[in-house]
């Protein structure tokens, strides 16, 4: 608002200065000193509102640069809080393309249309409080001409606008089936349907290359009539300054001030509606983003109910004792968990992945849930990570007293820090081994690292790495087999010496080898935890106190002597 005003005191000085020089210029004979000064003060008026201008601009691009940041990190922030059972809900290409891309266009609105806003708020009152001092017939005109501009913008503006949602959700369809594309690849080249897809990709760039031009056309047609008004309105203003010039009732002087003032009048609306057009999209995806921050999800409340922060076994304080094999007597589950009358209903799915499912798994037991793919197991899990929330039921947990708390009324982040979880797929980062090994306890030492990988199997091929544990892998581990990659993972959970462990099949796809090294080293795992794992192998329910087929979202117990041929089925 400052630089606005003081670019408006420059705009009318400006004119000022160049009347006085023309007209002076024009009916006497100034001496040289005087114009001279009047040139040097006109010179140093320019080069100021080029200053001004460019301190505008780079003010602009900061503020830019500063809320893109911010706007991406609580974005993600809030994703994280919801979970991957909400992100799975919606189009992940929606969410990548809109703080990925997306939120680069909002460049145009900060460095363009807001702080226009202020210049078009500022300078055209400035002119007719100047213009009115001079000649308030011509400052009349204007005030009623004025209005057609934003009135014309507003108009126009409306119909770039659903241009504009309509270009973003074209574009939204292409990233997501483009990412869809890229994540299935090899199974599309496995088929043979690589080059179907490709077309499908295609179809969708044209959309949205025939959304963006309507938008543009929008936008340029808009420019045209925001010119003409403008146009139209100066010379409304400019005839009678004219006629009346000629009849003397006006002098020069001020004749020439509203000639130069008025075009400055109209000039700031004019622009405003030119980068409301370009900003258009970046509004777009900010009214995206901010639907992502307004997401309803429940807040947690920090543990109470009876749950303390020592009602569960805190990890041992002495990790490298536990790693050795000596597991302390409460690094059990003081407490037993409870789902009770659970349901979770997935956007976009007919049947619930789990339907009024009550299952209880006491302390220091052992379950393992068996089933066909996409029957709930992994939903199960994910309940106790915190990573889905259920659609009516609770999920309880229970303390040493007795007492037993909802796990949507707990901390998530103080109870996931007494779990630890092996997945199916374990992400691996683009770091040293030790650095994704350390990530089940980032104050662990390099002892610990090193004693946690041995009892994972994992030490033998690490210490074949060209520099060990100081080994940078790939994203996602390239460069290491399934089964290495599943042996870091469970080194992890051995570092973190958690009370509770979910495992969900951390042997699916490995060759014999590797499964039988995941199979040792998950056995020394589960000792004296509470333990749940999702099983399709027979070797992982040996050990199991319990077996449980989870089918259709329900659950059935399995006796123990046909618990092996049906997970084998």
């Amino acid at each position: 608002m400052l630089m606005a005003v003081a670019g408006a005191i420059l705009i009318i000085l400006q004119a000022e200065l160049l009347a006085r020089l023309l007209a002076d210029g024009v009916l006497g004979q100034p001496a040289v000193g005087e114009i001279a000064g009047v040139v040097g003060l006109l010179g140093g008026v320019l080069a100021v509102r080029a200053g001004l201008s460019w301190l505008q601009q780079a003010t602009a691009h900061r503020a830019a640069a500063s809320v893109k940041a911010s706007l991406r990190g609580q974005v993600h922030g809030r994703i994280q809080k919801l979970g991957p059972g909400w992100v799975g809900g919606q189009h992940a290409g929606r969410l990548t393309t809109t703080i990925g891309r997306g939120l680069d266009a909002l460049d145009p609105y900060f460095t363009g249309y807001f702080p226009q806003l202020f210049i078009a708020a500022v300078v055209p009152a400035a002119v007719v409080i100047r213009l009115a001092a001079a000649d308030l017939a011509s400052a009349l005109i204007i005030c009623v001409t004025l209005p057609l501009i934003p009135i014309f913008g507003v108009l126009v503006g409306l119909q770039t606008k659903k241009a504009t949602a309509r270009q973003w959700q074209a574009l939204e369809r292409l990233g997501g089936r483009f990412l869809d594309l890229v994540a299935g690849l090899p199974t599309l080249r496995v088929f043979g349907r690589a080059k179907a897809q490709a077309q499908a990709v295609r179809d969708s760039a044209d959309q949205h290359r025939l959304a963006t031009m309507r938008t543009l056309r929008v936008a340029f047609l808009s420019a045209l009539v925001l010119e003409l008004v403008a146009t139209l309105s100066v010379a409304l203003v400019a005839v009678p300054v004219g006629l009346r010039l000629l009849d003397g009732g006006i002098d020069l002087h001020t004749a020439l001030l509203i000639l130069l003032l008025a075009p400055e009048a109209y000039l700031p609306l004019r622009t405003l509606g030119s980068q409301f057009h370009a900003s258009t999209e970046g509004l777009e995806v900010a009214s995206r983003a901010f639907a992502i921050l307004d997401e309803a999800g429940a807040e947690v409340a920090p543990l109470d109910a009876g749950l303390t922060r020592d009602s569960l076994a805190p990890r041992s304080p002495m990790p490298g004792r536990a790693l050795a094999g000596t597991q302390p007597p409460n690094l059990r589950l003081t407490g037993r968990l409870a789902f009770d009358d659970v349901t979770v209903q997935y956007d976009g799915r007919v049947e619930p992945a789990l339907d009024h499912v009550s299952l209880t798994v006491e302390a220091g037991q052992r379950v393992a849930l068996v089933g066909p793919s996409g029957a709930g197991k992994s939903t199960l899990l994910n309940l106790l990570l915190g990573l889905v929330r259920p659609t009516s039921g609770r999920v309880l947990i229970g303390g040493d007293d007795g007492k037993t708390v909802d796990l949507a009324d707990v901390d998530i982040d103080g109870w996931r820090e007494r779990l630890a979880w092996v997945p199916q797929r374990p992400h691996l980062f683009a770091r040293s081994v030790a650095d994704n090994i350390r990530l089940g306890r980032p104050d662990a030492s390099d002892d610990d690292v090193r004693r946690a990988a041995t009892l994972a199997y994992a030490d033998g091929f690490i210490s074949q790495l060209p520099r060990g544990y100081l080994t940078e892998l790939g994203e996602r581990g390239v460069g290491l087999s399934a089964g290495q990659r599943q042996r870091i993972a469970l080194a992890r959970a051995f570092l973190r010496d958690a009370p509770l462990l979910l495992l969900d099949e951390p042997t699916a796809g490995l060759d014999a080898g590797s499964e039988a090294a995941v199979i040792e080293a998950t056995s020394q795992l589960m000792a004296g935890r509470t333990v749940l794992v999702v099983a399709h192998r027979p070797a992982m329910v040996a050990d199991a106190d319990r077996v449980v087929r989870v089918d259709r979202g329900q659950l059935v117990d399995l006796p123990a002597m046909v618990a092996g041929p049906e997970v084998a089925r």
